[in-house]
């Protein structure tokens, strides 16, 4: 196959049968997908030589024991020890890891804050992450961290990966490729991406500037939320979700691979581009997955369902219907109740809520939360519709009304969101969001009947 005119284009195979676009469809299917012809052995995961002088080497992504487990066999031009050397300490002063407690911040409270802003300052997918808030300990593997990303810069004969956690990507503004060991990933606004802990990657800048959101989970991965009662359709299916196929690079030129690990980052320098990966098969890989595709249910007839009935995705914790995170989204969707208060209720529970607006209004906040901000509502601490929001849908014609034009989500989670130094003194706080209950008005009447 001949190399690509471009020194940073992956090489990828062409289409296979089956798949869309250069990508493989299914969430958590086994899948086998190879870069040259015969690359990938078949009937054994080891043989004593492959194809094209390949090293076999299996990523796994669980324990050996787990039930089931999640590894996949790759085949690449160098063993992944050789895109590992001396390691050197670095720090990255704006990506914090859980356990992580500002002495002089306060993380109790209802926060919002505006977009954060762009700069002059190029920026990578390194160097452009901002973190809100962390969560839980990512030395023991439970909880997350928050982040907004910056992207101005791609990265060139720079990869990365984490050993702490999987992210979840969620782009608001511009679009970005994640060229990994298991081939191209490329992403835009109402889109996600699920980047697996241990694979390594290289982030580039297809259309900028970038912004967006991302979830670094410490825990069990991300997989699809039991629908109980609901049954076997609708909300995110399987088929939607988009592996992709074989990619490599076989290019000499110095390159340095940063590591995540424990919360702290090192770099190592090596003489070639790790994404040599010619063809894999396995369970264990990154993935898109276009938010348009999200089929929401709901009440047809009354009451407001709890939001859990927006699950996207699910990462569990030892608690069983108790989640580590809770990927949720609301998105444009119908409202047909009768008789109902149908914005979100008044509520405060044992889940920690950290919301991100993609585009458009959401219902329970006409005003002030904006594309590319965000909230927080910690753990037990009461939140709900602002006056506006609760005197509009008190007073509502309840006939069919469809929230349009709207597409939010949140980062739940049962452990406490503590606030960085960052989102409490750099990030643009809305410090006025609190007052958006002060009008709320006591309408108590205690005329037996009265509404």
């Amino acid at each position: 196959m001949n190399r690509p005119t471009d020194p940073h284009a992956l090489t990828q195979a062409s289409t296979p049968v089956g798949t869309h676009e250069g990508y493989m469809p299914g969430f958590g299917n086994d899948f086998e997908t190879e870069a040259l012809p015969g690359a990938l052995p078949q009937g054994m995961n080891s043989p004593q030589k492959c194809n094209y002088g390949l090293y076999g080497e299996q990523l796994s992504g669980t324990a050996f024991t787990a039930n089931p487990p999640e590894r996949t066999w790759c085949y690449r031009i160098r063993p992944s020890v050789k895109h590992s050397h001396r390691y050197e300490k670095i720090d990255l002063p704006y990506w914090k890891s859980a356990p992580h407690v500002v002495d002089d911040v306060i993380s109790l409270g209802q926060y919002r804050w505006d977009a954060v802003p762009h700069s002059d300052e190029p920026l990578t997918w390194l160097t452009g992450m901002r973190t809100m808030t962390t969560a839980g300990d990512v030395n023991t593997q439970v909880g997350m961290a928050s982040h907004i990303y910056l992207v101005t810069e791609s990265m060139v004969d720079d990869y990365f990966f984490s050993a702490d956690s999987e992210l979840l990507v969620v782009p608001q503004e511009g679009r970005l490729r994640f060229a990994t060991e298991l081939g191209i990933i490329d992403l835009e606004p109402k889109e996600i991406a699920i980047i697996p802990r241990g694979l390594v990657y290289r982030v580039e800048v297809l259309e900028g500037p970038c912004r967006g959101f991302v979830c670094e989970n410490y825990g069990q991965k991300f997989e699809l939320p039991g629908r109980g009662p609901i049954g076997a359709n609708c909300m995110a299916n399987p088929r939607d979700f988009k592996a992709p196929v074989a990619a490599f690079e076989d290019r000499e030129v110095p390159s340095t691979v940063t590591i995540k690990w424990c919360g702290q980052f090192h770099t190592t320098k090596i003489g070639h581009s790790p994404l040599d990966v010619v063809a894999w098969h396995g369970n264990y890989a990154p993935y898109k997955y276009d938010l348009r595709n999200y089929c929401p249910v709901g009440a047809i007839l009354f009451d407001h369902p709890d939001p859990s009935i927006f699950t996207v995705l699910t990462a569990p914790s030892g608690v069983p219907g108790t989640a580590n995170i809770d990927f949720v989204l609301f998105r444009e969707r119908w409202m047909v109740m009768e008789d109902t208060f149908r914005p979100p209720w008044y509520h405060k529970n044992i889940m920690s809520e950290l919301m991100g607006n993609i585009y458009g209004q959401y219902d329970a906040k006409p005003q002030g939360f904006v594309p590319g901000g965000m909230s927080l509502h910690n753990m037990m601490i009461p939140h709900g519709p602002d006056k506006e929001a609760f005197e509009k849908a008190s007073n509502a014609n309840l006939g069919p009304d469809k929230l349009d034009n709207t597409m939010s989500f949140m980062f739940e989670t049962r452990f406490p969101q503590h606030l960085t130094a960052f989102a409490a003194n750099e990030a643009p706080l809305q410090d006025d969001y609190i007052d958006c209950w002060t009008d709320l008005e006591k309408k108590f009447d205690g005329t037996p009947g009265k509404k």
